[in-house]
């Protein structure tokens, strides 16, 4: 089978909008990475999160499993420390093995308005 993915992806344009209008945890905005892995092994991947005014923060692990999916809210990662809200960043995905990885983001600040935007992030190699 042919490998899918890279091992090295690149999301330079996240920022969790801070706030929501609907009942938690259906409505409260966030980023997520939607991870695929189609190898035999798993992704143990980490994550480096770069920001305007700082160093950068990291490393965060996440593991996908070996032909999974694995969708992670940006929100929820908090060791070495909670990702900052409404804050513009940018991070980079490592993974030891190919995956595919996919950026979402949703949106729900404006009453009765819900947004949902996705894109592919970048694959560096």
């Amino acid at each position: 089978m042919v490998q899918l993915g890279a091992k090295v992806w690149v999301v330079p344009g996240g920022h969790i909008p801070f706030g929501g209008t609907g009942p938690e945890p259906d409505f409260t905005s966030f980023d997520q990475l939607c991870v695929l892995n189609t190898t035999d092994s798993a992704a143990e991947t980490t994550l480096l999160f770069y920001y305007q005014d700082t160093e950068p923060v990291g490393p965060y692990r996440i593991v996908v499993d070996a032909r999974r999916i694995r969708h992670v809210r940006v929100n929820d990662l908090i060791d070495p420390e909670a990702v900052r809200l409404d804050r513009p960043y940018g991070c980079v995905l490592r993974s030891p093995v190919p995956v595919v990885v996919q950026f979402l983001r949703q949106d729900s600040r404006l009453p009765g308005v819900v947004a949902l935007t996705g894109t592919m992030a970048h694959p560096v190699a």
